[in-house]
């Protein structure tokens, strides 16, 4: 049989037997992710992980751009390496190291998926997963004694997995002030290195020796939660910080215009400063009153006096629906005296748009006193940006008592069974106060707020919160009202705190939640 078998292999032909055992076939789906990325290692990741997005837009726009981006990189690896080398190169007692050859090749990187997290803490976190199969030539000359000698490195592959976050976010353009770059794992690296022409990375044991110190290195100085820092600009300087305060003394109204039918009015004063993100400050209500005295004072935080205005808006307290404006007026920063009161009287206008017709009825006065107190240095207070700073009350307000604000934000995932038109009603102490209604919105937002005067701390009291629809179709409707839940706030931690801002889940409501905040402001 060897002879034959001899013969027969000669001219390609054989015997032989098939021993083994029959494969398990089974369906992708029945597979686990491990087992998948064992079968299919260059999956995208995107493919295998679900909250990775997928960026092809990202690759193709780099591959468009990498012959521009090539160099531009080069050349700014050769301007930052530049004062580097002259720094070092005397400690080596070498004379020179130069760049000989610089290019990262042809072949950009690719971004295999993006991941990315929005924060509440004014920042945004991107993971990537990059790789890089490149064809790089970077040639470095030392010269030294009369020598010269080059190192080479080529054929490079890197897969890495930084994290970058983009913080913190300004109002000026590119809209982030620091780069912070992270290596969620440690880095692969593979490439070749000549020395004179040899290949160094052929010795044996230096290979492996290499690939492990670039990880241990790389690792050392930027696995997360080990941060590079890259700062875009000065952040103190693209948020403007504050320079000063403006302190607003609101003193009274004059011959107000009547807004109601019974020919009076309930007026409060909203005051705002422009270019500013901070909601606006408000007098308490004065109801029935066409020539309120209010006598609060408010002080606002300026950043820029010379484009900043105070706006001054007058208006009509409602129970029900849209507060009516009365009338109008700013107050341009610039033309302020610093460390100067002013007393102004206002005359109240409908709009400040310059061709808005004038009118002869009047629509009232406003008397305020204000004083621009520019701080001096290294004199800044430290809360003036603080969220929960809360305001005191004002003057008149019960010395054993205080004001407690309840501000109804937004609220979302409401569903209603007939129909959708939320509006928050609130219940306090047997007085009850609305907000206005908006139309067919599963995820309203109101920003109202209501204010009640109280002789002692609300500390053993209950604040009764009410989501209702209701419809103005007339008709065979049989469900003009129907409640899309309610929640019960005790009012005890208000009164610790100062201040809550709070999410609540709406009793009566599949998912339905709402954002509630309260404040309780004392004289002292």
């Amino acid at each position: 049989m060897g002879i034959i078998s001899t013969i027969l292999g000669a001219f390609g032909f054989g015997f032989g037997t098939t021993v083994g055992i029959d494969p398990e076939i089974k369906p992708l789906v029945e597979l686990d992710s491990e087992t998948i990325a064992k079968m299919f290692p260059e999956i995208p990741l995107w493919v295998k992980n679900p909250d990775f997005d997928r960026i092809d837009w990202l690759n193709k726009l780099i591959g468009h751009m990498w012959p521009y981006m090539n160099k531009a990189i080069c050349n700014m690896a050769k301007s930052i390496a530049k004062p580097i080398i002259a720094e070092q190169i005397p400690n080596y007692k070498i004379d020179s190291v130069e760049f000989e050859m610089l290019t990262l090749g042809s072949l950009p990187p690719t971004f295999q998926g993006m991941k990315v997290y929005a924060t509440d803490d004014k920042e945004i976190i991107m993971e990537l997963s990059v790789k890089w199969a490149g064809n790089p030539n970077i040639l470095v000359a030392a010269k030294a004694f009369g020598f010269k000698a080059t190192v080479q490195v080529v054929d490079l592959q890197v897969f890495a997995s930084p994290r970058i976050t983009l913080k913190p976010l300004v109002p000026s353009f590119p809209c982030f002030a620091n780069i912070f770059v992270s290596l969620m794992d440690k880095p692969q690296v593979d490439f070749g290195l000549k020395l004179l022409g040899a290949d160094v990375m052929a010795i044996p044991g230096l290979y492996r020796f290499v690939q492990e110190l670039i990880k241990d290195q790389a690792a050392n100085m930027y696995l997360w939660p080990k941060t590079l820092n890259v700062q875009i600009m000065d952040p103190s300087k693209a948020m403007k910080k504050p320079v000063g305060l403006l302190n607003v003394k609101v003193i009274k109204a004059i011959k107000l215009k009547k807004k109601d039918l019974l020919g009076g009015s309930d007026p409060y004063v909203k005051l705002t400063l422009s270019g500013d993100k901070v909601p606006g400050k408000k007098t308490v209500v004065k109801h029935s009153n066409l020539n309120p005295e209010w006598n609060e004072e408010f002080d606002l935080v300026v950043k820029d006096p010379e484009s900043q205005e105070l706006q001054l808006i007058v208006y009509d307290w409602e129970q029900v629906g849209k507060h009516d404006k009365i009338g109008m007026n700013v107050i341009l920063l610039k033309d302020l005296t610093p460390e100067e009161p002013k007393l102004m009287t206002l005359e109240l206008l409908k709009s400040m748009e310059p061709n808005e017709p004038v009118s002869e009825k009047s629509r009232g006065q406003l008397v305020v006193e204000v004083e621009y107190k520019p701080f001096k240095e290294d004199d800044i207070p430290d809360n003036l940006d603080d969220p929960n700073a809360v305001e005191k009350a004002p003057e008149g307000t019960p010395s054993g008592g205080g004001l407690l604000v309840v501000i109804v934000h937004e609220a979302e995932d409401l569903e209603g069974k007939y129909h959708t038109n939320p509006s928050v009603r609130l219940m306090f102490k047997g007085e009850e106060r609305k907000t206005k209604r908006v139309k067919k919105n599963r995820e309203p937002r109101w920003d109202e707020d209501f204010q009640f005067l109280l002789d002692e701390p609300p500390i053993n009291d209950k604040l009764h919160v009410e989501v209702i629809s209701t419809t103005s179709r007339i008709g065979l409707n049989m469900h003009p009202k129907e409640t899309l839940g309610y929640v019960v706030i005790n009012l005890g931690d208000v009164v610790s705190n100062r201040r809550i801002n709070d999410k609540y889940h709406l009793i009566d409501s599949k998912n339905g939640r709402i954002q509630i905040e309260l404040q309780w402001r004392t004289s002292s």
